[in-house]
């Protein structure tokens, strides 16, 4: 089957404000290990970085504790806002400190990241 959980994994981009990916990272159907690799990447692409984007294969579509407290890490670190957001099969959710939004007009990214994740609507 198409889309089966051999197939899937949790991606996650560093990107830049127009969309460019400047970092990409691939984890397992559950989750992205922390490495010392993507913290030195957002260290590194800190001054273009303006969001962290991740995919949530299984689900949900909503931010887990870990997300929230690696937000609060970053936020500190750089001193300044950045945009979080997940995406899943068919939806996707920013935040950049305040609420949660639910994205209608995806960027497109997204896209990509559906596809290196391996979450290609209608599969499932």
């Amino acid at each position: 089957m198409k889309g089966s959980t051999d197939s899937v994994r949790e991606v996650c981009y560093i990107l830049s404000a127009d969309g460019n990916i400047l970092w990409r990272d691939d984890g397992t159907t559950h989750a992205i290990a922390d490495s010392r690799a993507r913290w030195e990447a957002i260290w590194n692409c800190r001054a273009e970085l303006a969001e962290i984007a991740h995919t949530h294969p299984a689900g949900p579509l909503a931010f887990s504790k870990e997300d929230q407290t690696t937000m609060q890490a970053i936020w500190a670190a750089l001193g300044r806002d950045v945009i979080f957001s997940v995406v899943t099969t068919a939806a996707m959710i920013r935040t950049s400190g305040g609420g949660v939004e639910h994205v209608k007009d995806e960027p497109g990214w997204v896209g990509s990241i559906r596809s290196a994740s391996g979450l290609n609507v209608g599969e499932f």
